[in-house]
């Protein structure tokens, strides 16, 4: 029902996390090269489980041709930096919520071209930000309640 997008991921560990998140939720993940791991990490399988085997996994040379390959209209950039918060947007069913790399998040060339689809989680001053994982999955869950959960149990 809906998409995650991981440009340039750093921690296996993170990317484990987000893909059990993907495997309950039956979101698409989406990776885009290059990856700080190999995708036969222990951590991430660690982290992952056994879910991995139940995803739909996308590769992407590069952040080009995922943006080539992708309907922009369907498009949401995750960052700390956005205006608007990530429940003031209808998002429709096939959204794909892409996020950047932990330690410097999505290209800011894109997120000035991009702005009226950059959304963000509100946080608090203690913290650059919450954690990948963690971020992900609050938004993936508002898509979904959105949508009154449909297809999920």
């Amino acid at each position: 029902m809906f998409n995650i997008v991981l440009v340039e991921p750093e921690i296996p560990a993170n990317t484990g996390n987000i893909a059990r998140t993907c495997s309950v939720t039956g979101c698409s993940l989406h990776l885009v090269k290059p990856l700080g791991f190999s995708i036969e990490d222990k951590y991430l399988k660690r982290a992952g489980l056994d879910y991995w085997n139940t995803l739909d996994i996308n590769l992407y040379n590069n952040l080009d041709d995922f943006l080539a390959k992708t309907n922009p209209a369907l498009l949401y950039y995750a960052t700390t930096k956005a205006k608007r918060g990530f429940t003031e947007i209808a998002y429709p069913t096939g959204a794909y919520f892409v996020f950047g790399k932990e330690t410097k998040g999505l290209p800011e060339m894109l997120l000035r071209k991009e702005q009226e689809r950059c959304i963000r989680v509100p946080m608090g001053f203690q913290a650059r930000s919450l954690n990948l994982s963690n971020t992900v999955a609050i938004v993936v869950y508002e898509a979904f309640r959105q949508h009154g959960f449909q297809g999920l149990s």
